[in-house]
């Protein structure tokens, strides 16, 4: 994966366990939903996160191998909410909750910033939300 990003010529660096990747200066809103994504990290039952923005992205997840899977799989279900909003006249949408036999993910876009929580099946996603909103 990093050398897929290297080849794009996309800075990574790995950080605390988490691929750090930037294309530019971070804004404040990111910065700040950075800081309380790794601070939800560290809950019990959260297996990791994926947070970009227009110019930068972190990517917090511990089976390094997956990255690219999780990262498609956030795009994927923001793209797909959206298209179903439109289509359902649902208006905005505040997440999405996608849930597997194992896993579930939250999926959010706050201003320009895409965001997907990724969290064993019994994990309290209302109270990450709650947490990622405030």
């Amino acid at each position: 994966m990093q050398e897929l990003l290297q080849k794009a010529g996309i800075e990574t660096v790995l950080a605390d366990d988490a691929v750090v990747t930037s294309l530019g200066e971070e804004n404040s809103v990111f910065a700040n939903l950075s800081s309380s994504l790794a601070e939800i990290r560290k809950l019990k039952g959260v297996i990791g996160y994926i947070i970009r923005s227009n110019t930068s992205a972190i990517i917090d997840i511990a089976d390094f191998d997956s990255i690219f899977q999780y990262a498609m799989l956030t795009s994927e279900i923001l793209e797909s909410s959206l298209e179903i909003s439109k289509q359902f006249n649902l208006g905005a949408l505040e997440s999405v909750l996608l849930e597997g036999e194992n896993i579930k993910v939250i999926c959010l876009s706050i201003n320009d910033n895409k965001i997907g929580v990724f969290m064993e099946k019994s994990a309290n996603h209302a109270g990450i939300i709650k947490r990622i909103l405030l």
